[in-house]
């Protein structure tokens, strides 16, 4: 078995790094209030005066506090979306958070990385999955090849994606009421929601693809 995931640098660090990077702006905030609050310009004046107004040195306990409490937040949702992937002679599983995706290895036909994202594709060349990752496209290659897998370089089927429009006349009422509420979900930065919406999408046998926060799509039946 072969597992890829971030580097165990990233994976631990980040619950140090995020804190103190939180931390220090914070307090580097608090530190540039007094200042700010004489700029009568400056919008939020009287945030600001409340945050020069408190004494030290509670004023740099708060900020710190408050600052490194950011951090943990950040970096428990950046945990949450990192992807693992396990490749076996027998199935690949991909692991986010409490989402997980198993495959048999006769439902896989290739891999492939498009952009940032993991694509598999089944043998009549339908998407069976495309989860978005931070992880090397060689370790990924690698993974799937030193298992047997084909690694495709690039998607066979990327010039059959078209530009989705509201009512798109080819699909399915529900399946472009699918894409109504991802472009909501894309927009609003809610990546959780988008990713859902997109396997509901794929599970109605229509591959969906973004591009500059359009989304594109292709019919596989």
């Amino acid at each position: 078995m072969t597992t890829v995931r971030e580097a165990a640098a990233v994976r631990h660090g980040i619950w140090a790094l995020c804190p103190a990077v939180g931390a220090a702006a914070v307090w580097g905030l608090g530190l540039a209030a007094d200042w700010v609050a004489n700029l009568r310009w400056f919008p939020f004046q009287g945030v600001f005066q409340l945050v020069a107004d408190i004494p030290e040195p509670w004023a740099t306990i708060a900020a710190v506090a408050l600052g490194a409490v950011a951090g943990l937040v950040f970096a428990a949702l950046w945990a949450k979306d990192m992807l693992a992937v396990e490749v076996t002679s027998g199935r690949v599983v991909l692991h986010r958070d409490d989402v997980v995706l198993a495959f048999e290895r006769a439902e896989v036909e290739s891999a492939f990385t498009d952009g940032k994202q993991l694509v598999l594709l089944s043998r009549d060349g339908a998407e069976l999955a495309r989860e978005t990752s931070d992880l090397s496209r060689a370790d990924l290659e690698r993974a799937f090849t030193g298992e047997g897998y084909r690694w495709r370089d690039a998607d066979p089927f990327a010039a059959e994606f078209r530009l989705w429009v509201e009512h798109a006349p080819e699909l399915a009422p529900e399946v472009n009421a699918l894409f109504a509420a991802r472009r909501k979900a894309v927009a609003k930065h809610e990546s959780e929601e988008a990713a859902e919406l997109a396997r509901e999408i794929r599970h109605r046998g229509v591959a969906v693809r973004d591009e500059k926060k359009r989304q594109y799509y292709r019919c596989e039946r």
